[in-house]
Formats: structure tokens, sequence, C-alpha cells
């Protein structure tokens, strides 16, 4: 069986932004309101981050559940490490999430600034400089036979479509606005020349799309 890349759970807004401008430390996602962007998910029963209270397992929480199937890398662009540029100034910074990263996996960090690996939990860091083919190469190597999760952001997704690597994409669009940012279409109909696609509107206002590889 063939190593996939997927893109799973990646949120937009319903004008196609996948964050807002302005990011800093204290705004991840710039100038858009995560609460209100990612409010699907973290409703659900397996949300992004752990939490003790339960939640919802309908529609959604079997897209989040599914977060980890069969994964074994993933691959993210460095404005979703963190919110440096340029240079690497502070070392210490070691991404948004804490002691105990969500991803469980090797994480390949698109940079044209290098700096050392590092291991948090169980998930290990590397930061790479490469084309999407060199680094998806890397990528799938580490996953062992598993698939390889694009995890954004939207600009970073928009490379690897480019370079027609991408072979599923499960995309959330969220019933708000953001009228400027990291955007990832004009519309989902972009996609249609080499996807098939299926659009699951949910009760908490998201509507899924769907796409994988014609």
């Amino acid at each position: 069986m063939s190593q996939l890349l997927r893109v799973q759970n990646f949120t937009v807004s319903s004008d196609g932004f996948g964050a807002g401008e302005g990011q800093s430390l204290e705004k991840p996602f710039g100038h858009a309101d995560p609460g209100s962007l990612l409010a699907w998910a973290f409703a659900t029963d397996h949300p992004p981050i752990s939490r003790s209270e339960p939640g919802g397992r309908g529609l959604d929480d079997y897209f989040t559940r599914d977060y980890a199937r069969n994964i074994g890398a993933e691959i993210m662009g460095r404005n979703k490490f963190g919110p440096q540029r340029g240079p690497w100034q502070d070392h210490e910074w070691q991404g948004w999430w804490g002691d105990k990263p969500p991803f469980h996996t090797p994480v390949f960090v698109m940079t044209h600034h290098k700096r050392p690996s590092f291991t948090l939990s169980d998930t290990t860091f590397h930061f790479v400089d490469g084309d999407p083919a060199a680094v998806l190469a890397q990528a799938k190597e580490a996953a062992q036979g598993q698939d390889v999760r694009l995890g954004g952001g939207a600009t970073v997704i928009r490379q690897f479509l480019e370079a027609d690597l991408l072979d599923t994409l499960h995309v959330a669009v969220a019933p708000t606005k953001l009228g400027s940012g990291a955007r990832l279409w004009e519309s989902p109909d972009e996609l249609l020349d080499r996807f098939h696609q299926d659009v699951v509107p949910s009760p908490s206002g998201v509507t899924h799309h769907l796409f994988w590889r014609k």
C-alpha cells in the first residue's frame, strides 16, 4: 500500500482564509479568532487539545477522532510552529503546544533557517530547508510505511497542491469571514480538476469538504 499525503481537519473561513494577518506570540491566528474558527473541533469528544470534559460525538467528532489514524509523520510550515521570522533569535521557543505536543510523530518544519532538532514527549521537531518533494521524501522515510499529514498553514498546503503531491484533503469551512490573511482558496472548485469532492454540512455550522485524487 502506498503512503499518502493527507490534509486533515484544516479549517478555513467562508472566504477561504486559514489564518488572519498580524500573527504574534499572543495571537497565533493573527486577527482571526481561533475560538470562532475552530469551535467545531473543540466541541467534539476528541478535540485538538485534550481535556477532561466529554464533548459531542456526532459528525464533527468523526473527523477529529480520525486525526491520528495511520499517521507516521507531519509536515508543517514555520508559521504554524511559531511567530518568529528570519534567523532564529530564540532557540528556547519550542512551539505553541507546551511540553506535550499533540502530534506524537516526527514533525518536519519547513523553514529557510535551520536549527537543531529537539524532542518534547513523543514528538521530535526537525527543521528542514527544501522543496515540497524533498521534504515529503524525508517525512515518508520517517513515517515508516504510514501516511504523512500535512498540517498547514494555508501557504504550505498551497505549495504542495501546486507541486501536485497531495492525495487527500479534509477542509472544514467555518461560517465566519476574515477578509484577509493566509488564503487557501478563493473557491473549493479550484481543486476539482484534480480531485473528486464530497461536501457534508454539519449541525455545528461548518461544512466539511472532502477531496481525493482522481
